[in-house]
């Protein structure tokens, strides 16, 4: 596999904002479990007791963190610190995995990074040398949902600590519903048959789309391929005009387009500000993090609920989108202090993931975490149901489905294939072969 090649410019801006190292390293962050040290420098201590860490979100990832340090220097050790480097977005730590393989020098990189599912794969194989594998860290991954686990393990070694769970819920206006003349039991794993008829109620009698996405960066066709243990590739290629259940899908977005039951946005803006912020929607179908911009309409508390998605032929659909796990790097000193401190935390501990919930909604993939009582509580919003015992549990259904490093611009390709459909009335199997022949080229066949 070809490295990326980096212009001098390139190196040059990526130096100036890349991730602090171990014990020398300068940058924007905070310091868990210890003394809070200055925004403009979050040094990694050079101790037996200290940790660094780069990840992104001070609203999501970064309070998860600081649950998990908290619960380590309380419960194991009371010296323990967690320096945690802020990062704006998950770019800026690929982009410094990229330079520091690039150069050969991985002393740049913080002990512990924090990476995207879909990349991992593609970023272990470019740079091997950047990361250490956790295989003996003292976890019971038979814990962890078996397609989270998938991403990070790679030929046969566990590699990530997994953080997030991006199971996907179908949720709907129960009041809109209602009002259409139906109820949230008639989606529970409905066929899209039923879900099309439905969503065309639901237009006709309020005016509200029941489903929305980006129609950009489109998640429908992978979610829904998805639930039925199907992916857009096989044995490294694409699987896309081949794919019966694929063409089925597209053609059901098609049909869902036409019959108002689906709007496509824009952009990802005009997603969640016009259609579910502006309150377009009866439904939405996506990973679990989209919960909190649903729950910004605070008039609607009390009117949603969850379930599973549809599938083509009915019964419960599962399917993950997005997430994200820790990854121990080759410029860690005190790699037995880095598996201690991820295997007690987020290896399965209770207290990290109900905190890391309460202060970021961050819901964990492990099972056992998931039975607790906090996890259990009613959530007032989702009229009053336990969502989050519900999420962790539809998560332990995901199956694992082929996965690959061109996840992304196969989204891309398929995603302008659909707006070429439905916009413009192109063939079904036309559009998507000319989708494949372009994946194919990107990827070099």
């Amino acid at each position: 596999m070809k490295r990326k090649v980096l212009s001098v410019l390139l190196v040059a801006a990526m130096t100036a904002s890349m991730v602090a190292g171990c014990g020398t390293g300068k940058g924007s962050g905070s310091s868990a479990g210890g003394d809070t040290q200055s925004a403009e420098n979050p040094t990694a201590g050079e101790d037996e007791h200290t940790l660094s860490v780069s990840a992104w979100d001070k609203s999501f990832n970064i309070p998860a963190l600081e649950a998990a340090a908290k619960d380590y220097q309380e419960n194991v050790d009371p010296d323990f610190k967690l320096n945690i480097n802020e990062v704006s977005q998950s770019s800026d730590i690929e982009n410094s995995i990229t330079l520091a393989g690039s150069a050969g020098d991985y002393s740049t990189l913080t002990d512990i990074v924090l990476f995207q599912d879909h990349w991992i794969q593609k970023y272990v194989a470019d740079y091997p040398d950047a990361f250490q594998d956790v295989n003996d860290a003292d976890i019971n991954w038979d814990d962890f949902a078996e397609e989270k686990l998938s991403f990070s393990t790679i030929d046969d070694k566990h590699y990530g600590v997994p953080v997030d769970n991006g199971t996907v819920v179908a949720a709907y206006r129960i009041d809109l519903l209602e009002e259409a003349g139906h109820s949230i039991d008639e989606l529970k794993g409905c066929t899209w048959d039923k879900f099309i008829e439905i969503g065309e109620d639901v237009y006709n009698k309020t005016g509200k789309y029941l489903l929305s996405m980006d129609g950009d960066g489109n998640d429908l066709v992978y979610m829904m391929l998805q639930a039925e243990g199907e992916s857009q590739f096989k044995d490294g290629k694409p699987n896309i005009v081949e794919n019966d259940k694929l063409v089925k899908i597209v053609e059901i977005i098609d049909e869902m387009v036409q019959k108002n039951v689906l709007y496509l946005a824009n952009d990802w803006n005009d997603y969640t500000d016009q259609t579910i912020l502006g309150d377009m929607v009866a439904g939405v179908i996506n990973g679990n993090w989209i919960i909190p911009t649903i729950e910004k309409v605070e008039a609607n508390s009390g009117k949603w609920e969850i379930t599973t998605m549809p599938t083509i032929e009915g019964g419960d659909g599962y399917a993950s989108n997005g997430g994200a796990s820790l990854y121990v790097t080759a410029n860690c000193q005190n790699k037995e202090l880095a598996e201690k401190f991820l295997a007690y935390t987020f290896g399965g501990s209770q207290t990290t993931y109900d905190a890391a919930l309460k202060n970021g909604g961050v819901i964990t993939t492990c099972i056992s975490a998931g039975k607790s009582d906090v996890y259990n509580e009613g959530v007032e919003y989702f009229n009053n149901t336990p969502i989050y015992a519900e999420i962790v549990e539809m998560g332990s259904h995901v199956k694992p489905v082929e996965q690959s490093e061109y996840h992304y611009t196969c989204r891309e390709k398929v995603a302008a294939a659909i707006i070429n459909i439905t916009q413009n009335g192109a063939d079904v199997k036309d559009a998507l072969q000319d989708a494949e022949d372009q994946l194919n080229f990107e990827m070099g066949n």
